[in-house]
């Protein structure tokens, strides 16, 4: 029974110091961003069963040979979410982990804590690329469309997340311009403008010059046009078209010679409608006229942003935006299989599975969870549970050796009774 007593003793220092060790690594992160602490578990080794009166009562009679340490889990609860001062900072909400890459293969986090380097890829703090799908309408250094929506692509196609320093969204010329308005049925000149966008991204003027025809051929009202095209100073005129535009009794457009006109170099189409939907002339009021006009400048990449759907979406000075890229979030069959390689940082192993992506009713990859961005997810590690249990443990750890003291003192009298 003494020799049993070290074993015991024995059993008991070694896992208790594991479990010390544990806890005392998730002390020391309980501040890290993204980390995930380790809980112990232990079992009891064989134990005996004395032999004694008390066998049909509720006392435990059995004698146990120790304990083993059985396993160290990871906690899969979340951390709290805080607050941060960029929309670079992420926390997921939910399950799934970031995936990150060096020069060697993927890790995986929970800590979200990115930033745009000064080529504009983007990292963690220490330099890994953060992994996803880019939203190929990059060429160069211009944007080719703009696109509301990057589609994840599957697992194996995951890549560095890389964006040009310098991106131009490209211009759109001006080649359609609606016109509205009720010209009345007076002889009054009539002005309508628009703003029209030529190829080289310069914004120009567009004006409409209604003046009633000399000649009238009753019972409708006939109007001659002149439609201009200059630069919006003024000094420099285009182009220069003459039309008219015959309406009926009632005021509705019926005919119109305005075709297009030359905006620098572009054609653009001049739509008066027909009928009433467009340019009428009838005894009613005549508000000012309006306009549309398709086209857009072109602009200058003011920087990149995240929200919350992991789209990096890039803001130009024309008042722009488009996604050029998306963040993965990446997702194993046994989480706690993950091996842990640093602090908050995992990569795939045996226990854990390859990596796989969660899909929607359409089949199409998607997060499989929200993404906050302003916001980091703090340690899941509770510093006033964790002290708690550290003070169990070395309580336990001294209880052990305190056993251990005792069977020496035992052994050593059992011997001097011999001598």
């Amino acid at each position: 029974m003494m020799t049993q007593a070290f074993y015991t003793g024995i059993s008991g220092l070694r896992t208790n110091q594991t479990a010390i060790d544990a806890i005392s690594d998730n002390l020391a992160n309980v501040s890290s961003i993204g980390f995930r602490g380790y809980t112990t578990e232990f079992s009891s080794l064989f134990e005996s069963t004395l032999n004694t009166s008390a066998n049909s009562t509720s006392v435990n009679s059995s004698v146990g040979v120790g304990v083993k340490m059985n396993s160290t889990q990871l906690n899969e609860t979340n951390g709290t979410l805080i607050l941060s001062d960029k929309s670079t900072d992420l926390a997921i909400d939910g399950d799934g982990w970031f995936g990150i890459q060096g020069d060697g293969k993927p890790l995986y986090t929970r800590d979200g804590t990115f930033t745009f380097d000064a080529n504009r890829d983007l990292v963690t703090y220490d330099g890994f690329h953060v992994l996803g799908t880019m939203g190929g309408n990059i060429s160069g250094e211009t944007l080719t469309s703009p696109i509301s929506e990057t589609k994840l692509g599957n697992v194996s196609a995951q890549e560095k997340l890389n964006f040009p320093y310098t991106l131009t969204f490209p211009t759109t010329p001006t080649t359609n311009v609606s016109f509205y308005a009720n010209l009345g049925v007076t002889d009054e000149i009539r002005k309508i403008s628009a703003g029209v966008i030529d190829a080289q991204s310069n914004k120009n003027n567009l004006n409409l010059e209604f003046t009633k025809s000399t000649v009238q051929n009753p019972p409708g009202i006939q109007w001659d046009i002149v439609a201009t095209t200059k630069s919006l100073d003024g000094e420099t005129v285009y182009d220069t078209q003459a039309a008219t535009a015959a309406f009926d009794s009632s005021g509705a457009l019926i005919s119109t010679t305005l075709g297009s006109i030359n905006n620098n170099g572009t054609s653009i189409k001049l739509d008066l409608g027909i009928g009433y939907n467009g340019i009428t002339s009838f005894n009613g009021p005549s508000p000012l006229g309006s306009s549309k006009a398709d086209g857009l400048q072109g602009g200058d990449l003011l920087g990149y942003d995240i929200n919350t759907n992991g789209e990096v979406i890039a803001t130009f000075s024309n008042g722009q935006q488009s996604s050029v890229g998306k963040i993965a979030l990446f997702h194993f069959q046994n989480d706690k299989g993950l091996e842990r390689i640093n602090g908050s940082r995992f990569e795939e192993s045996a226990n854990s599975g390859q990596p796989l992506f969660f899909k929607n009713a359409d089949g199409e990859n998607i997060l499989g969870a929200t993404l906050q961005n302003f916001k980091l997810e703090s340690s899941n590690v509770k510093f006033e549970v964790g002290l708690t249990e550290l003070i169990v443990f070395q309580r336990s750890y001294g209880a052990n050796s305190k056993c251990i003291t005792t069977a020496d003192e035992m052994m050593q009298k059992a011997l001097n009774m011999h001598k």
